[in-house]
């Protein structure tokens, strides 16, 4: 599996921002042009999906519950994610989640935007994420 550069992710992201929405089970909603073409899924491919078909194998399952855990309390997260493309290719992407209320305020839906991860943040995360998939196993 090959890695998109984070030098080439800047420039495929070109100021734009990665938006996607999901229902409160995670099946996504809404995917922005950007999404579509970085993750190389065409928009039909990816609505009525859950958002973990670009869970790349490398995250840990702790980091996801800890995020659904703390977007479910309707808490905004932030963290940092690889994802997987379609071609196979990965990703990382700092991204932030926070819940959409309904009129009662209940929440109905949680929107992502996610930018290209430095350098740094990517090597100081992969090494965070290796330990805790370690301890997984």
């Amino acid at each position: 599996m090959g890695i998109i550069e984070p030098m080439e992710e800047e420039f495929i992201f070109e100021g734009r921002v990665i938006v996607s929405e999901t229902d409160t089970k995670g099946i996504i909603t809404y995917a922005n042009r950007k999404f579509c073409e970085i993750s190389g899924y065409s928009v039909d491919e990816l609505i009525g999906k859950p958002h973990n078909i670009i869970r790349h194998p490398d995250m840990p399952k702790k980091a996801f519950k800890t995020m659904w855990e703390t977007i479910q309390k309707g808490q905004n997260w932030h963290g940092v994610v690889k994802n997987l493309r379609k071609d196979g290719k990965y990703y990382w992407v700092e991204t932030e989640i926070a819940a959409s209320r309904d009129d009662a305020g209940n929440i109905k839906s949680y929107i992502a935007a996610r930018k290209p991860a430095t350098r740094k943040t990517i090597e100081e995360t992969a090494a965070i994420y290796k330990t805790m998939l370690e301890n997984e196993s």
